[in-house]
């Protein structure tokens, strides 16, 4: 816990140790998700575009759960063998609905396990995308399209 001093007066102020997890993918193993996460106070969980596959989602999302970790679904253009770095240059619709679908999927198994999905961050190159390109930056209203839907989420940029 960091201590902000406003006005002579202390604040306790909450640092969010945050990190990308959950991206190994079948035998392949990337990182220490369960180790990471007793350090971590938010995970970025990767949601199976870029990396992760249900196996692993769902082992991340437990050992989340069971820390108090928040999660956040790590979303990303469909880009495994590049680990989501390259550009995809999809319609709105396609990049619309492969969010959706990456964030749902995450939103149903940490549902399982007693987790909730509080944040999107993209990864890759759709995030240095995002930050760049107007027209891509529009692409992801999902968020805004599916506020119902989503409500709880924020997106990270």
């Amino acid at each position: 816990m960091a201590v902000q001093e406003t006005d002579g007066r202390q604040t306790a102020m909450r640092i969010d140790m945050n990190s990308d997890m959950g991206e190994s993918f079948g035998r392949w193993t990337l990182g220490d998700d369960e180790a990471l996460l007793d350090v971590v106070s938010s995970a970025n969980v990767a949601c199976g575009f870029h990396a992760g596959d249900p196996s692993v989602m769902l082992r991340t999302l437990s050992y989340a759960a069971s820390r108090g970790v928040m999660v956040g679904a790590h979303v990303a253009y469909r880009d495994l063998a590049g680990f989501g770095r390259r550009y995809v240059d999809e319609s709105p619709d396609e990049l619309k609905a492969d969010v959706m679908y990456q964030i749902a999927a995450l939103e149903g198994m940490a549902r399982s396990v007693g987790a909730q999905v509080r944040y999107v961050k993209p990864h890759g190159a759709l995030y240095n995308r995002i930050v760049r390109d107007e027209s891509q930056r529009q692409k992801r209203q999902y968020s805004q399209h599916n506020k119902q839907r989503f409500h709880h989420c924020y997106l990270l940029i």
